[in-house]
């Protein structure tokens, strides 16, 4: 679980055309203040190590930013932080290093690809990103290589631009960085969805270049695509959230805490403007409906990918019903099959073509039913002499 604090809620220093925060901020549901001494009973109650979200969490004053880390390495060791990079100093640097503040960055890639993060006017948008871009290097000089996060769009991820943003990723590798995590544009406007997303084609497309591309990384990993192979490995303690059948209600994977103490879930699932509560219990009812509803009204009915993909991401479900598996459901087929087939190239069973498939799925329906949300490896490693015979 990651407990993600959110001081100043969604505020945020630039103004992303894609964000799935805007919602809430044309809603008017913006924060004004905090308070600390409420924050950290908050997150005592948690009970882990938190990372400061935003919105642009360094929008805060650095004292204030000192004293939350320099409480939170006191009782639980470490800290982090996910921000745009345009606000990251110096100053900063120092406080990541002394207060072991682990920085996650969201990028999407240098120049003009980084425009659809927008900062007011061109002029801005683009000295924002040379901030972010410097801050990156600055990060990997000091030797606190940023994770970075980046979004596929028109912008950055159309046929003519990916060899442009796999340079970007290469030089990434080549300063330091490690781990990307590339998502798909989460999409919540129509009018955002016509200037903004890409087609399931070209979505395809990107994402299979970058498949076969990272095998000339030697260091850098996209994050999804480990995933995807381990899920098919039956090797699913480690996945992302999206992977995880998710319960939008308390979205287990994360736990908000807000300005003034309040709890909160995953911001993905926060749709029409509204930042829900968390729900007292989790609930399964979306992946036992998916498992047997057709494809053709929203399921996932014999889908020999579903123990591993689970409808995906509920904040991305088709018609922004959480019911529904998730609108990129192509996408996600056409890199299953290719990572499927990799493993079959390579010798080695993906579960989604294992003999012993239909007993985890009846495993996993039954335990859903029962309100536990289990885990491939449980199973597998309970039958292993079975599974493997």
């Amino acid at each position: 679980m990651t407990v993600e604090l959110r001081p100043l809620g969604v505020h945020c220093n630039i103004a992303c055309q894609y964000c799935y925060q805007n919602p809430q901020r044309s809603a008017g549901n913006l924060k004004a203040s905090y308070d600390m001494g409420l924050m950290k009973q908050a997150i005592e109650r948690e009970g882990s190590n938190f990372t400061l979200f935003g919105g642009e969490p360094l929008l805060m004053p650095e004292a204030e930013l000192e004293d939350l880390w320099s409480w939170g390495l006191e009782k639980f060791g470490s800290n982090g932080v996910q921000t745009n990079g345009t606000l990251i100093h110096e100053r900063h640097i120092e406080l990541f290093r002394k207060y072991r503040v682990a920085v996650g960055l969201s990028c999407d890639g240098p120049g003009e690809l980084n425009d659809i993060r927008w900062a007011g006017s061109l002029e801005a948008t683009r000295e924002a990103t040379r901030r972010t871009l410097n801050a990156i290097e600055m990060l990997c000089r000091a030797g606190m290589p940023p994770d970075v996060i980046v979004t596929l769009h028109r912008s950055n991820a159309t046929c003519d631009r990916l060899p442009v943003l796999r340079a970007w990723l290469q030089s990434l590798e080549e300063l330091g960085v490690g781990s990307v995590r590339m998502h798909i544009l989460e999409v919540d406007d129509p009018a955002i969805r016509e200037k903004c997303a890409l087609t399931i084609e070209e979505n395809v497309a990107a994402f299979l270049f970058f498949a076969r591309a990272e095998k000339d990384f030697p260091k850098l990993k996209i994050d999804v695509f480990t995933d995807i192979r381990n899920l098919l490995l039956g090797k699913d303690r480690d996945a992302t959230c999206i992977w995880r059948g998710c319960d939008p209600h308390t979205t287990a994977a994360v736990s908000g805490v807000e300005g003034h103490g309040q709890r909160s879930n995953c911001g993905r699932t926060n749709k029409d403007g509204i930042d829900f509560v968390k729900a007292e219990f989790p609930g399964y009812e979306r992946y036992l409906a998916l498992y047997r509803a057709d494809q053709e009204a929203g399921g996932c009915r014999g889908c020999r990918f579903f123990l591993m993909c689970k409808g995906q991401c509920p904040g991305t479900a088709i018609d922004n019903d959480w019911r529904n598996r998730s609108e990129h459901c192509e996408v996600w087929m056409a890199l299953f099959q290719y990572f499927e087939e990799e493993l079959l190239r390579e010798g080695k069973a993906p579960i989604s073509l294992h003999a012993m498939r239909p007993k985890l799925e009846s495993w996993f329906l039954e335990a859903w039913k029962d309100g536990q949300n289990p885990l491939m490896e449980t199973w597998i490693g309970d039958n292993r002499a079975e599974f493997e015979g």
